[in-house]
């Protein structure tokens, strides 16, 4: 009887198999490792904006504290962005002239408010509270990196779910004093074992079966 399949064929269908089962996985794993990765979130791109605002030159160097152009961190959800007026406090009287602010001025003669390109931004269906991360003790350097050393602002992180998760899940390691909550430089101290846990204690922090439960961020 003549055979219909030649000698090898049976192996070089396994490893026909093999090789289209490994391909597959590898391209899994590689699609998954770019849809989670910093390049497809944004992570360190600094979106163009109307005006090349510096927070390296305003708070770094000049020393504006957040809360006098984001009003609103301390007591709403929203941090706020400063309206244009804010701006001109100081550029009515310094840089009077210069070409780059041309969109401010023309903002406040036309009192239409500057349309920023937003940098840090989660999903509609995540609630968070500026307010309340910052009065418990969560500084803005903890979400936004080292602000005050970017000459033009980009994404610190991605903020994905795990982000939030690990702080949600041991704040002790986060969590600061009050003077130090607007430190874009701080680190955690060497008795921060033994000092976050009081912190939590003394901010009245859930613990971390209240703090990881769905409805604290998805509501």
């Amino acid at each position: 009887m003549r055979q219909l399949f030649a000698p090898g064929a049976d192996a070089i269908l396994r490893l026909a198999l093999l090789v289209v089962s490994v391909g597959a996985l590898v391209f899994l794993v590689v699609v998954g490792a770019v849809a989670n990765s910093d390049y497809v979130y944004g992570v360190g791109v600094a979106p163009k904006q109307p005006v090349p605002f510096s927070h390296k030159h305003h708070s770094g160097e000049l020393g504006l504290d957040c809360r006098y152009c984001h009003t609103s961190v301390t007591h709403l959800a929203n941090a706020g962005m400063p309206p244009t007026y804010t701006c001109m406090t100081c550029h009515s009287q310094i840089w009077t002239g210069a070409p780059m602010l041309a969109p401010v001025r023309d903002s406040l003669a036309n009192n239409q408010p500057l349309q920023w390109s937003r940098v840090n931004h989660i999903p509609e269906y995540v609630y968070f509270n500026h307010a309340l991360h910052v009065t418990k003790g969560i500084g803005c350097s903890s979400c936004h990196g080292a602000i005050t050393s970017m000459q033009m602002t980009a994404r610190a992180k991605s903020f994905q779910m795990q982000f939030c998760i690990t702080c949600h899940r041991n704040p002790a390691a986060n969590v600061r004093t009050p003077d130090q909550v607007w430190n874009m430089n701080w680190t955690p101290p060497a008795d921060q074992a033994t000092k976050g846990p009081e912190l939590v204690a003394q901010y009245h922090i859930r613990n971390a079966a209240q703090l990881t439960d769905c409805s604290i961020c998805h509501r």
